[in-house]
């Protein structure tokens, strides 16, 4: 989390908080604040999950890559932002919301490339993707309980279904950060690079799934997003739809025909 509302800001000029960049089929949204560690003002918020809408409208796009800066992939919410929460009524929408719903409604493949502290809601905006990647410096962290609140964005959620109940409730409660090391090991993130190397790997395991059918990857990712929410039976039910809707496409044909002539695969979307 950080306190340091005015530094990044955008209030004086339309300059966005985000950079994006297209590496083939792989788009890369770079959160923009580093003075602030990225921290998630409501500017930073709206910027973020425009270009996310964007990327996921757009068919080229094929994986995207959220990254953020050498020293913070994002320290959180803006502390400065909270006393306006302070004053909404329990049931109204919170800035997260927006974000989040976001993430949620993007069927591409979602990478975080994480570097420095992923804390509060840079945690949740790590978990929220379907891969995570960090560099050796990484930390994460849900300190709110520090702060006499809890996390807004679905991190109370999201880490016990990542982790498990035992070290779900460990970081929970504690509020302290854990290394690189113990979030892979804890399977909160794939795997641990150096911190030069997070952001190619990042991409290169986007360009990997871009390689693949697209409706079939983002139809696997329905699926398997789905376990963490439905009852195995539901899960089953919805692979199997999929997997059937999968069967009656071109890049099944496709897939099926270049795999018994032995060459890469042409898969078009369709």
């Amino acid at each position: 989390m950080n306190t340091d509302d005015n530094a990044g800001t955008a209030s004086a000029t339309d300059e966005k908080l985000v950079k994006v960049e297209d590496r083939g089929a792989v788009r890369i949204i770079a959160l923009d604040r580093p003075k602030a560690l990225n921290a998630l003002s409501t500017v930073l918020i709206a910027d973020l999950a425009a270009a996310l809408r964007d990327a996921g409208a757009d068919s080229a796009v094929r994986a995207i890559v959220i990254t953020g800066s050498d020293r913070a992939f994002c320290a959180g919410a803006d502390i400065g932002e909270i006393p306006q929460m302070q004053q909404q009524a329990p049931l109204d929408p919170i800035v997260f919301d927006e974000l989040f719903a976001a993430i949620d409604a993007v069927n591409t493949p979602k990478i975080a490339a994480v570097r420095g502290v992923a804390f509060g809601g840079g945690c949740e905006l790590a978990l929220a993707c379907d891969i995570a990647i960090a560099g050796e410096s990484a930390k994460f962290a849900v300190p709110e309980v520090k702060l006499g609140v809890l996390p807004g964005g679905g991190g109370t959620q999201r880490l016990v279904h990542a982790l498990g109940k035992a070290k779900a409730m460990k970081m929970l409660l504690t509020g302290e950060p854990a290394t690189a090391g113990w979030a892979e090991s804890a399977g909160l993130v794939a795997e641990v690079v150096a911190d030069a190397e997070v952001l190619d790997a990042a991409v290169a395991l986007g360009e990997k799934i871009a390689a693949n059918g697209p409706l079939a990857v983002r139809l696997t990712a329905d699926a398997a997003r789905h376990a963490d929410e439905a009852a195995l039976s539901q899960g089953l039910a919805l692979e199997r739809r999929n997997f059937f809707l999968l069967l009656g496409t071109q890049d099944a044909a496709e897939g099926v025909a270049a795999f018994g002539e032995n060459r890469p695969a042409n898969f078009k979307g369709e």
